[in-house]
């Protein structure tokens, strides 16, 4: 894969062929992400699109100090936090497209992966966003606590006792799920 600070230089530059690289390479895991927070497929997809325009836009003066994933993650969780502040969320299901599950897997273990999925999605949107995003970003962002703590303008050990609180919680609804 072409490195990232190279197609950042080529955006730069006015390279269409290089931002259409970049939204391929980042748009399923970002979305996934802005999903997973939002509970709305809808505005999960209209926070990437936002985050994209803006990136493409901002390109000519754009300086990444970091990785680009972090960024763009960061980009996500804050227009996250930006929609949350306008409107309440639904709780809707999740994309089918969202949900894993192997292509050469029985009949039958996709549709437990694709329960077992919607149990997990359906107990991450009864934590408070706080939580559902240290979660959110240190799983499937492989953030580090620390990044994490810097995003969420907290302690280090907020961020891991949010982290810790919240798996407690999924635990104990995906518990409460399986005995029903």
């Amino acid at each position: 894969m072409v490195d990232d600070k190279r197609l950042i230089w080529r955006v730069r530059r006015g390279d269409k062929q290089a931002l259409r690289q970049i939204y391929e390479k980042y748009k399923d895991e970002l979305f996934t992400i802005a999903c997973l927070l939002l509970n709305d497929n809808s505005a999960a997809q209209d926070i990437l699109h936002n985050v994209f325009v803006a990136f493409a836009a901002g390109a000519g003066h754009f300086r990444l100090y970091g990785s680009l994933r972090c960024y763009l993650i960061t980009r996500v969780v804050n227009s996250v936090r930006q929609n949350s502040q306008e409107k309440m969320y639904q709780v809707v299901e999740v994309d089918r497209s969202m949900r894993s599950g192997s292509g050469s897997a029985g009949r039958e273990q996709e549709v437990l992966a694709g329960e077992s999925s919607e149990l997990l999605v359906e107990a991450l949107s009864k934590l408070p966003l706080s939580q559902r995003e240290v979660i959110i970003l240190h799983l499937l962002g492989s953030m580090k606590f620390r990044e994490i703590a810097g995003l969420q303008d907290i302690t280090l050990s907020t961020a891991e006792s949010r982290y810790r609180y919240g798996l407690d919680k999924v635990r104990s609804v995906l518990h409460s799920e399986v005995k029903e």
